[in-house]
Formats: C-alpha cells, sequence, structure tokens
C-alpha cells in the first residue's frame, strides 16, 4: 500500500510528464511564428549586508546584448570602503566581466541562451552594509528589421503603414536607449542626495559640538577670572593673621 508521500511524488511526475510543469524558459509560440524577441529591463535599489554575497539571475536569448551598471549610494560601519566586486556568469559558468569599483558598467552579446548570473560581493566592508543601485536587461538588435523585413514581401514598397511602422520601431528603440541613461543619471543623483545629506548632518553635528565647547570655555573663563577677585569678608573678631 502506497504512503501518502509516496502517491504525491507520483502525482507530480505524472504531471511534469504530460507538460504542466512550468519552464523557467519562456514558451515558444505555436505555429509558424518564431519566439517574440523583445526588451526586458530592471532597476531597483538593494542593501547589501556587510561581508555578504549576494547573486541574481536574469534570463536572456542568445545574439542579444546584455548590459549591467550599478553605483554604491551609501555605505555604514566603520571603514565605509564604498568599493564592491560586481561579477556576471554565463549559463555555462564562464566569468563575463567583473568591476571592482565605486560604480562600474559591464556590457556584452549574449552568445548562448539561459539565465546570466550576477553577483555582488560586500567582503570589502566586513563592518557595514551599503545600498547599491542595479540596472540591468536584455536587447536585441535586427528585431524589428527582421520583422520589417517579412512584412516588405508582403506589401508594397510605397505603403504609407509600412513606414509608419519603420519609425514607429525606430523611436521606440530611441527612447530605449534613452530610458538607459536615464537611469545612469539616476543612479549619479542618487549617490549626490545621500552625500549630500550625510555632508548636512555632519556639519550640524560639528558645529554644535562646536558652539557647546565655545559656550563652555567661555563659562570656565569666567569662574577662574572671578576666583582671581574674590575676597573673603572679615570682621572684628576675624581678621586676618600676618
Amino acid at each position: 500500500m502506497l504512503k501518502p508521500g509516496a502517491v504525491c511524488v507520483v502525482v507530480f511526475v505524472i504531471l511534469c510528464v504530460g507538460g504542466w510543469c512550468q519552464k523557467s524558459e519562456p514558451l515558444a509560440v505555436r505555429g509558424e511564428q518564431s519566439l517574440f524577441r523583445g526588451s526586458d529591463r530592471y532597476d531597483f535599489s538593494y542593501v547589501l549586508p556587510a561581508a555578504a554575497l549576494e547573486c541574481f539571475w536574469h534570463f536572456a536569448h542568445q545574439s542579444g546584448n546584455f548590459y549591467f551598471s550599478y553605483e554604491v549610494q551609501w555605505v555604514t560601519g566603520i571603514g565605509k570602503d564604498r568599493h564592491i566586486t560586481a561579477t556576471v556568469n554565463s549559463p555555462e559558468g564562464l566569468l563575463m566581466g567583473t568591476s571592482q569599483d565605486v560604480r562600474g558598467q559591464i556590457n556584452f552579446r549574449t552568445k548562448e541562451t539561459g539565465f546570466f548570473q550576477i553577483c555582488l560581493s560586500n567582503f570589502h566592508n566586513r563592518f557595514g552594509s551599503m545600498k547599491v543601485f542595479l540596472n540591468f536587461g536584455v536587447y536585441y538588435d535586427g528585431f524589428e528589421e527582421m520583422q520589417h523585413q517579412k512584412e516588405q514581401e508582403k506589401k508594397q514598397m510605397n505603403d504609407t503603414l509600412a513606414m509608419i511602422e519603420t519609425s514607429a520601431a525606430r523611436v521606440q528603440s530611441y527612447v530605449f536607449h534613452m530610458w538607459r541613461y536615464y537611469n545612469f543619471a539616476r543612479m549619479r543623483q542618487g549617490t549626490d542626495y545621500y552625500l549630500l545629506l550625510s555632508n548636512y548632518n555632519y556639519v550640524t553635528w560639528w558645529s554644535a559640538a562646536q558652539s557647546l565647547v565655545i559656550v563652555l570655555s567661555g563659562f570656565l573663563q569666567l569662574y577662574f577670572l572671578k576666583r582671581l577677585f574674590y575676597t573673603k569678608t572679615t570682621t572684628d573678631t576675624q581678621k586676618p593673621r600676618c
């Protein structure tokens, strides 16, 4: 007689064999239509703990343009070392690029399909965490041109709709690259904001400490000067002796 755990395993195997398990790779469209290759991108901030190693995976098809950029925005701890080690590995485990700086970029053309690994290491700063802004993604050159070439076989050269589609695809590509540069400027703006905030707090507390020291030193000077001119009152019975 089968146990409940064994029944669950058998049902899971049957579902996977029957095609009910979801694949991690995007599914192709049925029919003669090829797999869509547009562009996907991500940008977010992540707080990396002290002496920690964090990795992210991003799917990309072959013959795509993979880009990855980062910038350290703020650091806590004693040493406050802003350097970070960033690496990108291929699905086969090959090192595609590395960077060891406050900010950096890794760009390359994908030669295989799979999940690319992005790793961030904070071993430079063992006693404090850091906030890192990440911007990565993949885009495919020539996709719009290939689609347009297939459609041109069915349409005439002077078709107004084809001209509009070509212009729209070109504008979409320009907007995508503008978005990349905008994100890079956003990273720099965030870093400058946290630096300005840190300097403001430093100047405020340092000025308050200096003001306290000045007031305290003035009080002590007044106290000791008053002690120099202090005279004890005497009476007929309590006269100072020679």
